[in-house]
């Protein structure tokens, strides 16, 4: 991290933040195993000299392939090829990391960039840079945890499971939810003391298994449980997040950019006592599978553009607000908290000339238009 008298820098748009010291080179890191992996199409590679770029999986693809003709590079779609000048893949593969050419050749995904993308990795990371940057220094301009990460406790550890177990009260309501999974994948509501202790048996039930005591790691399920923001800001009655994108285009020197993205709502109006999880989270997979989606599909996602005026118009005299909040004080704020987020992880990522990532982070306002980190 950096010293105290660094402070924090800022994070703008289009305006690189540059980190000139950066790490030398790494091991190998750890990856998939899978050493020749399949190709993932039987399609005809393109004749000619290149350049190449290779894209595998779904997210980015018409964006990337876009940028790629333009520059005139021929895809292909063998995933073992070497010869590539850029390679998009939502896996990550060992071989990919111990043939790359440092500074010949693009590759997204910095290997480690679980410290940042899962869960359990940024509670980790964030917990861990605020103690050592408050014990450095009293004037940096660390941001506190409590004031943009809600409470949180991970469930792997016997330690914080059961202090969670012995401080939940009703009716507060908790989030659980998987560390490395996402599209709204295995989350649930904690609402009753009665669902607390059957969680609770469910996790103890695990660790007297027989067959749980004889495996290497010894640990449940990993999750975490988050205090759930039960009064969120609501547009036309509809809880909502804001997707914003972190662009680490360089790691050597680090040089980082902010994107806006867009707002995401739910099909349903908010009603925290729901069990319907359609009305609670986001995600647009989730949101799917209401059959009131394929109706309201248009309504569920907005341009920031959108959302600015809607605050102007409904809020900005109401709550006293500056005219285009949005993006004014509410994007300064999504740039702090992410750029506080990625130095809690900067002096761990593997560094090399070409490594890129691209982080999607999705941000909650409150009521009194305080802005949550969504992880």
């Amino acid at each position: 991290p950096p010293s105290a008298d660094a402070g924090i820098p800022n994070l703008a748009e289009g305006e690189p933040t540059n980190e000139t010291q950066s790490k030398g080179n790494k091991a190998v890191p750890k990856a998939s195993p899978r050493m020749n992996p399949p190709e993932e199409k039987k399609l005809e590679e393109p004749p000619g000299l290149g350049p190449f770029y290779y894209i595998g999986g779904a997210n980015g693809v018409d964006i990337v392939t876009a940028y790629c003709k333009k520059k005139g590079w021929q895809r292909i779609y063998d995933n073992r090829r070497e010869d590539y000048i850029l390679k998009w893949s939502e896996t990550k593969f060992r071989d990919t990391y111990y043939n790359f050419r440092e500074g010949e050749q693009l590759l997204y995904q910095i290997p480690n960039n679980k410290l940042l993308t899962t869960k359990i990795g940024l509670l980790v990371n964030l917990r861990e840079y605020e103690r050592v940057m408050r014990k450095i220094s009293r004037n940096t301009k660390l941001l506190r945890m409590e004031d943009f990460f809600p409470e949180t406790f991970r469930l792997d550890t016997k330690d914080e499971r059961e202090l969670f177990f012995e401080i939940y009260r009703e009716p507060h309501i908790w989030i659980c939810k998987p560390t490395g999974s996402n599209q709204g994948r295995g989350i649930f509501l904690l609402k009753s003391q009665e669902e607390v202790k059957s969680l609770q048996l469910k996790l103890q039930t695990i660790e007297e298994d027989p067959m749980y005591k004889k495996l290497p790691y010894k640990t449940p399920q990993p999750r975490i449980v988050q205090r759930y923001i039960d009064r969120p800001l609501l547009l036309e009655g509809k809880k909502f997040d804001v997707r914003s994108y972190l662009l680490i285009a360089c790691t050597v020197p680090y040089m980082l950019f902010f994107g806006h993205g867009y707002v995401r709502l739910t099909c349903l109006n908010y009603d925290p006592l729901s069990e319907d999880l359609t009305s609670h989270l986001t995600n647009q997979y989730v949101q799917k599978k209401n059959p009131m989606y394929s109706h309201v599909k248009e309504e569920t996602v907005w341009r920031m553009e959108r959302f600015n005026a809607y605050i102007n118009e409904h809020f900005r005299h109401a709550k006293g607000l500056p005219k285009d909040w949005v993006f004014n004080h509410f994007t300064k704020r999504m740039k702090e908290i992410m750029l506080q987020c990625f130095l809690a992880v900067k002096s761990k990522l593997d560094c090399k000339l070409g490594y890129f990532d691209l982080i999607g982070c999705d941000f909650l306002i409150d009521e009194d238009f305080k802005a949550q980190l969504e992880h």
